[in-house]
């Protein structure tokens, strides 16, 4: 073999290693379909072991969310929304069939998950339900039950909401939804789904506040854990969060003046 295609080789060969070794130490990406028991975060995300997904082409309630029903009365819509969502799981071993990043949900995937033994996924049955919205991007073939649900009045339609991506912005003037909704009460309305003293759901103690400096960070707002110096002086949260990561996830970032309690 001559001096150029021995050079020619080992260069081959050190560009073969140094791929393999990157694919080896770097940061591995979610598996494509993952099968374990779920834990149900909220209507919208699901977690199986330490992987938590959003359901692709669901926006459901936040927990923190209030919705109008159809006797005029407020009512915990989130809360409701990851109840139905628990009840669908009914405890049995979910499979989660990544579809790809959610760019505005931190490090979370989109996936679509199905119950064992089920033939239609959670992403269409709670949709179905009434108890979500379609949202784009989607892959999940879920539009048709969730215009089924839209019609027929199920679930937070039978009453009246703004869309769970407004609410959680903050867009106290975005378009109000339902079958209950009334353009002569407009205002009283809103007010009730925006109310100056949002009840914290629950074991959701952490307060969140939307903030325009939290836009140097690229977050929307700022959260502040119990025992910080921030968080008594952080009076009528326009959020309440479980957990850190779902802060995160929502787009709010820690206060800087608030350390992790011990």
């Amino acid at each position: 073999m001559s001096v150029e295609n021995s050079f020619a080789a080992a260069r081959a060969f050190a560009l073969v290693l140094f791929l393999a070794l990157s694919g080896s130490l770097g940061i591995s990406s979610p598996a494509t379909a993952l099968t374990a028991a779920a834990t149900v975060r909220d209507a919208n995300s699901i977690q199986l072991g330490d992987v938590t997904y959003r359901l692709d082409g669901v926006d459901a309630p936040e927990l923190d969310q209030i919705c109008i029903d159809d006797h005029a009365d407020p009512w915990t819509c989130g809360i409701e929304a990851r109840d139905q969502l628990t009840k669908l799981v009914g405890g049995k071993p979910v499979r989660c069939d990544d579809v790809g990043p959610e760019k505005n949900f931190g490090k979370r995937h989109r996936a679509v998950c199905t119950v064992e033994g089920d033939k239609v996924s959670l992403n269409e049955q709670l949709l179905k339900l009434g108890f979500a919205i379609a949202r784009e991007p989607t892959k999940a073939n879920v539009k048709p039950a969730a215009a089924e649900a839209k019609t027929a009045s199920a679930g937070i339609w039978k009453g009246c909401f703004v869309a769970p991506q407004e609410f959680r912005t903050g867009k106290k003037d975005g378009a109000l939804l339902g079958a209950a909704c009334r353009a002569d009460r407009d205002k009283e309305i809103r007010a009730v789904l925006f109310p100056e003293e949002l009840t914290a759901p629950p074991s959701c103690a952490i307060k969140g506040k939307l903030a325009v400096r939290a836009r140097v960070t690229g977050n929307i707002g700022i959260y502040h854990l119990r025992g910080c110096p921030s968080y008594a002086a952080t009076t009528q949260p326009d959020r309440w969060f479980c957990s850190e990561d779902d802060a995160q996830a929502s787009g709010f970032r820690r206060a800087y003046n608030c350390r992790r309690p011990k």
